[in-house]
This record gives structure tokens, sequence and C-alpha cells, in this order.
């Protein structure tokens, strides 16, 4: 392939409402960084990261100076080589905003080399398409009444999902609704369940234990995200495998955690992790140390990285940003997602919805 400048390319912020409160972590809003990089020819790569909480104006900023600093007016490099430039602008700076900058980068620059190759992005990855299981997670709260997750998680499983999430809060009521659901499905079906960050290490010891006689798959983010220590006192104890991962920045956050065996599920997250380039490197290493892998949110994009890496075993069905893409990969009626059938990452903004989120900074 001959080298191609990158002539022009743009950084946007949207704020994109949520119709209710959403997920464990209880968000109403979403700043989304969308990335376009263009090239004479006439392609466009697209990108994006986001930002849950508020924060995405200082993100914003950031990934405009980068993209003047390192992207356009340049000839256009590997993604990888790309994504080493971008993280070692960072070296007195610290990972935080730079990482989620990135991570918009990164995607738009693989979006783009898979296109200038007519191949898919998984294709340029290294995997060929073949179909990933998804688990069910959108719709569940760590106070929703146990009659509402069994409707939920029964809605999943009519849709062919053979696995479903539900949201603990750490407290009696998380086992009455796990019991309740794991009532009401085939024993086929498996339960994971979320704690979103909210135990201590001794509620984390109970909760676990509590769960164990319901055959939980997982047990997700029982404490902070940067308690390796209690991580590895739980996972000593723990009937339940634990897992944890969405709040980490890159693999080097990761690692004191492949190391002690302190995890058994990986769960990079596009934004925190820094894009499709860390996302990648994270999943070879968790494989090498014989641990499964389940990207946070994004299917449709994460498929490109799960036919690439045996790790990924699992994606999440938690329909966050897809509201806003026309064009995207779709689960099917077994419960499972392939790559399109087109180049990049095959994934395009409805109509409308630039106009109607993008913010003016």
């Amino acid at each position: 392939m001959e080298p191609f400048v990158i002539n022009s390319g743009r950084s946007e912020l949207w704020r994109y409402p949520l119709p209710g409160v959403t997920g464990g972590s209880g968000i109403t809003e979403v700043d989304i960084i969308v990335v376009e990089l263009n090239t004479p020819s006439g392609e466009t790569g697209m990108g994006f990261s986001y930002v849950l909480g508020g924060g995405g104006h200082a993100v914003s900023l950031m990934t405009s100076n980068m993209l003047q600093e390192f992207v356009i007016g340049k000839t256009q490099i590997p993604p990888q080589a790309l994504w080493h430039s971008l993280t070692r602008s960072l070296n007195r700076l610290g990972r935080g905003v730079g990482y989620l900058a990135i991570s918009a980068i990164d995607v738009a620059a693989w979006d783009l080399w898979a296109k200038t190759q007519n191949k898919t992005l998984g294709e340029v990855l290294g995997g060929t398409s073949k179909p990933i299981p998804v688990y069910g997670s959108g719709g569940f709260g760590p106070k929703q009444p146990p009659e509402d997750a069994v409707k939920q998680a029964i809605w999943y499983v009519d849709k062919g999902y053979s696995a479903v999430k539900l949201r603990f809060a750490g407290d009696f009521e998380d086992i009455e609704r796990l019991r309740a659901v794991r009532e009401a499905l085939p024993d086929t079906v498996k339960i994971m369940g979320d704690a979103n960050e909210k135990c201590d290490l001794l509620t984390a010891k109970w909760l676990a234990n509590a769960c164990a006689d319901y055959n939980l798959a997982w047990l997700e983010e029982p404490l902070k995200t940067e308690d390796i220590r209690g991580y590895e006192q739980l996972a000593l104890h723990s009937p339940i495998p634990l897992a944890t991962g969405e709040h980490h920045q890159g693999l080097v956050e990761l690692t004191p955690f492949f190391k002690s065996k302190s995890c058994a599920v990986v769960q990079p997250d596009l934004a925190m992790t820094g894009g499709i380039t860390e996302t990648m490197r994270i999943a070879t290493i968790a494989g090498y140390y014989g641990l499964a892998v389940a990207p946070h949110f994004l299917p449709a994009l994460f498929v490109h990285v799960a036919v690439a890496n045996p790790a990924v075993k699992w994606l999440e069905h938690f329909p966050l940003l897809e509201p806003l893409f026309c064009t995207t990969a779709s689960v099917d009626e077994n419960g499972m997602i392939s790559p399109p059938d087109c180049s990049g990452h095959g994934l395009s903004w409805a109509s409308g919805v630039r106009d109607e989120f993008r913010v003016d900074i």
C-alpha cells in the first residue's frame, strides 16, 4: 500500500442526553468526542471516544491538539505506530484525559487504515469473520425489583441471548433478584453480576459467597478499581470468578491484576483504555495469562477485536451510543454477532445527530 497524506480532519464534542438514569453507575448523559480523518482520494476514517459523567470539553481540546500536531498534514503510518507516538507525548502529563483523546484518534486511524485496503477492521487486525456470543446487559438496575429483572432477562433469552448480566448494590436484595432470575431461566443461560465498585472487601466476600449457590458466571467490579490488594484477597476466597477492567487506563494498569490472577475476566473500555490498539495488546497479554476478555460496551466495534483475538470470549449488549448509529452489526437470533461485510469498522452516524448533539467549544 502506497503511503498517503491525511490532508484534513476534525474533532468535535457532542453531548448526548440519555432517556433516563442508565446502568449501575446512574449516568444521565454522555459526552462524545468524534474524529474524522480524510485523504485526498476521498476516504474518511471515523472514530470516537466518550466520557461518562462530564469532562468531554477537556478531552475534545486534547484531541484537537493531538490531531494538529501528529496527524493532519502527515503521511499516514500504521495505527500502532501512531498510537505509540501519541502515548509518548503524554510522558509528563500522565494517561488521564490523553488516553480518552487517543482512543478517538486510534479508532479513526484503524477505520481509515482498513478502508484504504478495502478490508474489514477485523481482517486488518488479523482475524476472519466468525460469530461471537453477546450477553444481555441493558435494562437492569441495582435497585430493580426481582419481577422486573426477570422480565428483562426473559426478553433477552427470547431474543436468543445465552447470558445476561444483573446489577448489584451489595445487599440482600441482590440475592433475591439473582434467585428470581436464576429460577426463571434455563440452566443453560449464564448469569453475571455487576456491583459497579459498590462494595468494601468484607461486603464483597459476603456477596461472592451468597452468589455461589446460583452459579454466577462472574462477579464484576465488586471493589474500587485501584484496590489491587483487595482483589488479590478476594480472589483467594471467592467461589465466583472476578471481573474488572472498564475503569483501568491501559495495559500498565491491568498488568498487576494479570500477574496476581486477581481477576478471571478482563473488561477493557474503549475510551479508558486508549482505543483499539491498546485493547488488542490487553487481549493478547490476558490470553497469555489464561484470562478471558469481555470488552465493555460497543459489540459492533469490538467484534473486530474478537474475531482477531481468541482471548475475547464475550461481547456486551448495552445500547448506550447505538441509537446514534445508522449502520451497525446486529445480534442475530442465536445471540451472536459477526463483523459487517464492508471495509473499515462499519459504523456511521445517523442523519441529523451531528446537528442535534454537537456542542460549540
